[in-house]
């Protein structure tokens, strides 16, 4: 006789998801202002690869406009390095490219 799979449950992963969405859904700041403030932490910090996460998630919602994505930018490279500055334009711009193609050349009309 078999028993049946036991389904494993990933108790630190729920803990984890419930604590980050608590700290997103507080009234002190606008998700707004914790997404510009966790670019600049992962700019800063040089990483990478949660940048574009971020970046994304900012554009497809309506948090950050291009323009304001390209504000980013031009700030985050005074204070985080050329270097890292450079990374983010290509991300940015890469984003915004594949994200709205027929829009892309044009300035965002919400600033």
């Amino acid at each position: 006789m078999t028993e049946p799979a036991m389904e494993t449950v990933d108790s630190f992963g729920m803990a984890a998801e419930r604590q980050f969405a608590d700290v997103w859904s507080r009234g002190v700041l606008s998700v707004k202002e914790r997404r510009l403030l966790l670019l600049g932490l992962l700019v800063g910090q040089g990483l990478d690869t949660d940048v574009p996460v971020q970046l994304d998630a900012g554009l497809r919602t309506g948090d950050l406009t291009e323009n304001e994505l390209r504000e980013v930018v031009v700030f985050l490279t005074h204070y985080a390095g050329w270097t890292r500055g450079a990374r983010l334009n290509t991300q940015v711009e890469e984003l915004i490219a594949n994200v709205r193609p027929d829009r892309s050349d044009r300035p965002d009309p919400a600033g």
